[in-house]
């Protein structure tokens, strides 16, 4: 038998998202509206996420600056907030974003430009390394 708090948690329209769980912070894959594209994961702490609803631009928590950081301020690729979606225990969340600029990555490809996504390389199970994705070299 589940206690009721786990059911309201998992099952009731009432946002509770557990940002104590991982000592503030909430894991948020960024993912391209649409295509469904894995853009980029990164976190958001109860300060990003309530402004991420106040400006619909997605913002995080910079684990390595330690400050609040909306994508695209410094680079002008932002990332406009097409729906939330919230895991079952309310402690993951997904961004569905549409890009506003050419790419989310801080890196560049051969043309100098940001790549659209930061998960741009794949492991190869039979040569055991990584490669390129086609198309995001």
């Amino acid at each position: 038998m589940q206690n009721s708090s786990k059911v309201a948690l998992e099952e009731e329209l009432v946002l509770q998202l557990q940002f104590e769980k991982r000592g503030g912070l909430l894991p948020v894959v960024t993912q391209e509206f649409g295509t469904g594209q894995i853009l980029m994961l990164g976190y958001a702490n109860k300060e990003a996420f309530e402004y991420t609803l106040k400006t619909k631009k997605a913002t995080f928590w910079s684990t390595s600056r330690n400050e609040l950081w909306t994508k695209g301020e410094t680079s002008g690729n932002y990332l406009k907030i097409m729906n939330i979606m919230v895991d079952c225990d309310q402690d993951a969340i997904i961004y569905q974003v549409k890009l506003m600029g050419g790419g989310v990555c801080h890196t560049f490809n051969q043309e100098g430009e940001n790549r659209k996504a930061c998960f741009y390389r794949s492991y190869d199970l039979e040569e055991n390394k990584l490669q390129f994705i086609d198309g995001m070299e």
